[in-house]
């Protein structure tokens, strides 16, 4: 197939690999470790925030993540879930996953999951879930392309969305303010009511994470 400009077997292939040592191993990082201003952090950014919880839910959640971070697959595939039961679906709390691509590949992935418009949030979780397949293998936008077409993303649709510059801009756009403004600069980074924590949150650690802020707003 045909690679869009901004993408080159060396650069996804040493993305990939670099986002590996990027990403912050769970263990190092359960503390919170400083807090953002609330309204800048909930400021318009170049692509808006997809939310899943109720508008005013005590706590908020900001993630930022890439597509190829095995800690931010991790997240989302073992806690998330949790996550959803106990704390969206009861009004506890409310969540956005921001972009934060740690490689070009990364990006592509984000860019293909905006594009799919109402269905962005079912895309990146069969793309955390079949991480492996198409993120460390040995022709990742071929396998892309194969995963995305289980959710209806044809080949020319494919091309069409990765050669679109502009989103391919505010993706990196919604990275560089967040590395500028909130000090990102790994992944999974979480924002919750503004304190930052970096690192994957394991299921364990959900509850004692999330306690004091539900105690704050008693």
């Amino acid at each position: 197939m045909t690679e869009p400009l901004f993408l080159s077997r060396r650069l996804l292939l040493a993305g990939v690999a670099a986002s590996t040592g990027l990403a912050l191993a769970p263990e190092l990082a359960f503390a919170l470790d400083g807090k953002v201003d609330v309204k800048e952090l909930m400021a318009p950014d170049a692509l808006p925030d997809v939310w899943v919880g109720k508008a005013d839910a005590p706590i908020t959640i900001v993630e930022y993540a890439s597509m190829t971070c095995s800690h931010c697959a991790a997240f989302h595939q073992e806690t998330y879930p949790l996550l959803k039961k106990n704390y969206l679906d009861t009004g506890k709390a409310r969540f956005t996953l921001r972009e934060f691509p740690l490689d070009a590949l990364a990006a592509a992935a984000f860019m293909l999951a905006r594009a799919a418009g109402d269905k962005r949030e079912a895309l990146v979780d069969l793309l955390f879930a079949q991480q492996r397949n198409w993120a460390f293998v040995d022709k990742p936008l071929d396998a892309l392309e194969n995963t995305v077409k289980q959710a209806g993303i044809g080949s020319d649709e494919f091309k069409k969305v990765l050669q679109d510059k502009t989103l391919y801009e505010n993706v990196l756009k919604v990275r560089q303010r967040a590395a500028d403004k909130f000090g990102v600069d790994s992944t999974p980074c979480f924002f919750i009511n503004g304190e930052r924590k970096k690192g994957e949150i394991a299921p364990g650690d959900l509850d004692k994470l999330l306690a004091p802020f539900l105690a704050e707003k008693k």
